[in-house]
């Protein structure tokens, strides 16, 4: 569809004039000239209503300044290349049924300056930096405070002793229609003949409003050496994804041809890169960055026919018209591409044509044919035999013994080629056959394999699986190195299969198993072993083994020890302990079960009441193997009563307590009474008596009752004691 086939409706509600800034895009070239001279060219473009600085190198504004670094970032110099030429780019639109918009204008500033640059391994970079761009730009973060950089950049002698760079043939138009499909030829022409490659890129940024030109209000007069940072774009947008589009906007590598559908009205900074390859080495890069102002347009006439799905359908092909406009119905002339004969035309909405042989075919489309407002599409269709290409599905095989074979199937022609990749896992990896056999697998798995088929310039592909079933491999965990007699082993199976497996183990005490994970007892010391064998029963009929060698059982040493004597009473609690463990045993432990304890092997321990007491002994070896023992030692309970009748408190120690002896009771309570029935003094503690004294003063001598009930341990009966104690002073 031409380009220039759309009448402007209105621009934008916000003019240019008012949020431009200065700079709406740029590039560099540069020609060799011979003895290492090299002519350099500086595009810049700028609004022609632009409140920003004029160009630079122009009366009352910044000198226009060139930096020059070498391949190692040495600077070389900064040259000042004077003043641009200056011309108007205006938004001209060839077509009768669209007139070109009002207030747009992009004048371009072409500065030239030669430099000699003598032959330097590693080459130059030769650079400008300018600030700044229009605000109201919509993929850009606070755009305005963004520079640009543009650089090239030319190779040493050790790449290519001359070259120059490529130039675009055509400026990118300064609108584009929103919500119409947009097309424009973006390739570059290259003086050396070098292949060139094309790409969306981020265009970079330069210098900011602080310093918005090099060497102006005190500012540094060098530019920056490589490398660059590139514009920050707000999200969603980004280098490779510059405009709000759908389809997004894309650059053919091959033809440079721009594409793309926008959707959002405003501006937005695309950037184009192309790269310049000679005998397959990249010898550089070459930028170009520029504004794109997406505007409503009313849409007079649009010639437009729907792409091939695929390039070989045989040779008869209906066409899909999505032609559209508003001046009422429209007429079509269609000129099939055949050029020996007149008659390949029609004139219907969706013609459908069968070519009389293979080949390309130019198809033009003219919506409105012969009237002042038409517009004419042209797009090469492919007619060649259909391609459409498979391979049955595979069963799955085993790892052990597989070799798959391969059968092309479906429509294709008898000079059609194939390409298979069966991965690198396969040997062969790779196969030009149309039906490769013997395809044998190193390692089991899933495997994509696909199938390319090239027929003229048609392709086509097909991508299945193959799966390759693993061996099984029997595995037990690891066990404990060493365990004590009886060891009770439980055995922990960590083996592995893609099918149902069985499980036979067989152990050096005789026993065997069938189980997943069996325990069993090894006895007397000794260093046993253990063997797995899994079996897979179906498909894959496989066994694997796994043993072990070392299962270690360590002697267990025996407890043993008397205690005498037995049984005695509370007047005799001293039990001696005498150890009679086995001789292996390295440590002792006992728990004499009143609390207390002892690590030695034979030991004495007096007990401080009556009872039974569970005595527990603890021994190992120097393998850690333990053992213990459990006794019980019988203390049994004595009963004495007595009492004095007299006692004379004082500090010199003999009889200053009255204190009666009780052993062998319980729930014992001892109260003293004045001979006027005051208590004055009381205690439920056999070992605590009385001294004579009462609520802190000493008593006077006389005669006082005492009175004491108590259960007697031994006959378990209660008892209650009465009589007189005489205080008497020193």
């Amino acid at each position: 569809m031409k380009k220039n086939i759309f009448l402007l409706l209105f621009f934008f509600a916000l003019k240019l004039q008012v949020y431009s800034y200065h700079i709406v895009g740029g590039e560099i070239i540069y020609d060799y000239l011979g003895q290492s001279n090299y002519k350099i060219t500086l595009k810049v473009y700028r609004d022609c209503f632009s409140s920003g600085a004029p160009f630079d190198g122009l009366p009352n504004a910044a000198t226009a300044l060139l930096t020059v670094y070498d391949g190692s970032k040495n600077l070389i110099g900064v040259y000042d290349i004077g003043a641009p030429v200056i011309t108007n780019i205006p938004p001209t639109i060839n077509n009768p049924c669209i007139q070109a918009p009002g207030g747009i204008c992009v004048e371009e500033g072409v500065y030239t300056y030669t430099l000699n640059l003598p032959p330097k391994t590693g080459g130059y970079y030769v650079i400008y930096q300018r600030c700044c761009r229009n605000s109201s730009i919509l993929n850009l973060v606070a755009p305005n405070t963004q520079g640009s950089t543009y650089y090239t950049f030319i190779p040493g002698p050790e790449v290519f002793a001359v070259n120059s760079s490529p130039r675009y043939k055509n400026f990118p138009p300064i609108f584009i229609c929103n919500n119409v499909p947009f097309s424009f030829d973006h390739s570059a022409t290259d003086p050396n003949g070098d292949q060139l490659v094309y790409s969306l890129c981020p265009p970079f940024e330069g210098l900011d409003q602080a310093c918005p030109a090099l060497g102006s209000n005190g500012c540094a007069t060098v530019a920056v050496p490589p490398t660059y940072t590139n514009v920050q774009y707000s999200s969603p947008y980004t280098g490779s994804y510059p405009i709000a589009s759908s389809p997004a906007f894309s650059i053919n590598p091959v033809t440079g041809l721009l594409t793309g559908k926008p959707n959002l009205l405003g501006q937005f900074v695309v950037g184009v890169c192309v790269q310049e390859f000679r005998n397959g080495v990249l010898i550089n890069t070459h930028y170009r960055d520029f504004q794109f102002n997406v505007v409503s347009c009313i849409v007079q006439v649009a010639s437009i026919f729907a792409d091939q799905s695929q390039k070989c359908m045989g040779s008869t092909i209906t066409f899909t018209n999505q032609s559209f406009g508003n001046l009422g119905s429209l007429t079509y002339a269609w000129d099939f591409g055949v050029t020996t004969i007149a008659s390949d035309t029609s004139s219907v909405f969706n013609p459908t044509y069968t070519y009389p042989d293979t080949g390309k075919y130019t198809v033009t489309l003219i919506a409105n044919p012969n009237k002042p407002c038409s517009d004419t599409i042209q797009k090469v269709v492919y007619v060649y035999p259909p391609l459409k290409i498979h391979f049955p599905p595979h069963s799955r095989q085993c790892l052990r013994g597989n070799a798959f074979s391969f059968t092309t199937q479906g429509v294709y022609m008898p000079q059609a080629t194939f390409k298979w990749d069966f991965t690198a896992a396969a040997t062969p990896s790779t196969s030009t056959l149309k039906n490769p056999v013997n395809i044998i697998f190193n390692q089991p798995g899933k495997y994509f394999i696909k199938l390319v088929a090239k027929q003229l310039t048609c392709i086509d592909s097909f991508i299945d699986t193959v799966r390759v079933i693993p061996r099984p491999v029997a595995k037990i965990n690891n066990l404990p190195l060493s365990q004590c007699d009886p060891a009770r082993v439980a055995f922990s199976n960590g083996s592995s299969s893609a099918l149902p497996i069985s499980y036979q183990w067989f152990f050096s005490n005789g026993n065997s198993s069938s189980e997943f994970q069996p325990q069993q007892v090894f006895s007397p010391p000794g260093v046993y072993s253990a063997t797995l064998i899994v079996t897979t029963q179906s498909v894959c009929v496989d066994t694997s083994l796994y043993a072990i060698n070392n299962i270690t059982v360590n002697p267990t040493p025996k407890a043993g020890f008397t205690f005498s004597p037995q049984p005695t009473t509370i007047f005799d609690p001293d039990i001696m302990f005498t150890n009679t463990a086995s001789s292996d045993v390295s440590s002792w432990q006992y728990s004499f079960g009143d609390g207390t304890g002892s690590n030695y092997a034979s030991e004495i321990h007096t007990y401080l009441n009556f009872g039974d007491y569970p005595v527990m002994q603890f021994v190992s070896n120097r393998f850690n193997c333990t053992d213990s023992l459990k006794d019980v030692v019988k203390i049994l309970p004595e009963f004495r009563f007595w009492i004095p009748n007299t006692f004379t408190p004082g500090d010199d120690l003999l009889n200053d307590e009255f204190l009666p002896v009780a052993i062998g009771v319980i729930k014992y309570q001892f109260d003293i009474f004045t001979r006027w029935g005051e208590k004055i003094f009381s205690t439920v503690d056999p070992q605590h008596g009385w001294n004579g004294y009462y609520k802190g003063k000493e008593c006077q001598e006389d005669v006082y009752v005492w009175r004491i009930s108590f259960k007697n341990i031994v006959t378990y009966k209660d008892e209650i004691h009465f009589g007189h104690v005489l205080l008497l002073k020193k």
